[in-house]
């Protein structure tokens, strides 16, 4: 069980607070835009063209999570959690590739 549940997860089994927490809108883009370098919170909201009220309760969600941090000098980025996390998504991001040619 999940010692602190996920904010709007009533399971409390790790999987289904993962699932509701990337299932949010705009998580799972907010960890995707920080894949190669810290960016500051314009640069995020510019790259996922949401309000700065959602990209605020978006971020503050993975900071409360442990997936981000926020570096003063840098910006928000991944942390080992969060760097981990995308690396399993990797293997997707390589068969959706693979999908798009086929689909076009």
């Amino acid at each position: 069980m999940v010692k602190r549940r996920v904010r709007g997860s009533t399971t409390g089994r790790p999987i289904m607070a993962l699932l509701d927490l990337l299932g949010r809108r705009w998580v799972l883009r907010l960890v995707w835009e920080l894949r190669e370098e810290p960016r500051r919170f314009r640069e995020l909201q510019d790259a996922i063209g949401a309000s700065p009220t959602i990209v605020n309760a978006r971020l503050a969600d993975l900071r409360e999570a442990k997936l981000v941090e926020l570096d003063p000098e840098s910006g928000y980025r991944l942390t080992a959690l969060g760097g981990e996390l995308l690396r399993l998504f990797l293997p997707l991001h390589v068969w959706s590739e693979k999908w798009a040619k086929a689909t076009t």
